[in-house]
């Protein structure tokens, strides 16, 4: 297997950078793509983002979680580096949990347009109690429509490998 060429990662300005750019606030334009090199093929790639910050926009509050995000690509995948500076991005910003993991999906799907999506935010307690907010999308008119309805109507509430919130 060869690696990319440089036509597959035209536009990939982040990663290898060492000039990195923590935006304070919301910033979705940090987003790169790359090209998949197996858009016939379905498969799940899936980040496990376990440092995400935002805060409470009534209180301004911290608000700590992990996220997940899975996704069967289609033509474009998301470069994890811009990823992880585009979550930093939400550190300073003022969302509820379900805003946040929604915008997050959207984001996504405008970005790279995958044929599934996922993203699920475990938030830590905060007085008292916690809130994990699960979205989904698939393309429409594909199976992958089917499978999102599917997968959140019958939502098990257990983003971590089958374990129960008491076992996390």
């Amino acid at each position: 297997m060869t690696g990319r060429t440089k036509e597959e990662t035209e536009g990939l300005t982040l990663l290898g950078s060492k000039k990195n750019v923590y935006k304070s606030d919301y910033a979705p334009e940090v987003l790169e793509t790359f090209v998949n090199k197996h858009p016939e093929n379905d498969y799940f790639v899936r980040f496990n983002c376990p440092e995400f910050t935002s805060l409470c926009p009534i209180t301004g509050q911290p608000d700590f979680a992990t996220i997940y995000i899975s996704y069967v690509p289609g033509e474009r995948m998301v470069e994890s580096k811009s990823l992880k500076l585009y979550l930093f991005s939400f550190r300073n910003h003022g969302d509820f949990h379900e805003d946040c993991v929604n915008v997050i999906m959207k984001d996504l799907i405008k970005l790279m347009d995958p044929k599934y999506i996922e993203v699920w935010g475990r938030f830590t307690p905060r007085g008292g109690i916690s809130i994990d907010p699960y979205c989904n999308y698939g393309r429409p008119g594909t199976r992958w429509e089917e499978v999102a309805w599917d997968r959140l109507s019958h939502h098990d509430l257990t983003p971590v490998n089958g374990q129960t919130r008491a076992e996390w």
